[in-house]
């Protein structure tokens, strides 16, 4: 069973997008877990708007590093 674990840092936009790869992710046979399960992805999307915004989306990249140091990580943010 292929798995994937969100992440959303920010606005209710990124929210908006989140749902919207849950459905891919999902629709492509994936099983979507808990960020902090052990997972074949994780999506982090964050918006990098703030200092603090960037030291939470670092703090969950070393998080998902922890959960499972094999895993894909992937990193998303809005360009405005």
């Amino acid at each position: 069973m292929k798995t994937v674990a969100f992440c959303t840092l920010g606005c209710k936009v990124n929210q908006y997008e989140t749902n919207g790869m849950i459905k891919k992710f999902t629709d492509k046979g994936y099983t979507k877990v808990d960020f902090e399960s052990n997972a074949d992805i994780y999506v982090i999307n964050t918006c990098t708007v703030t200092s603090m915004a960037d030291k939470k989306s670092r703090q969950m990249i070393r998080r998902a590093k922890k959960l499972n140091e094999d895993a894909v990580i992937v990193v998303t943010r809005v360009l405005f």
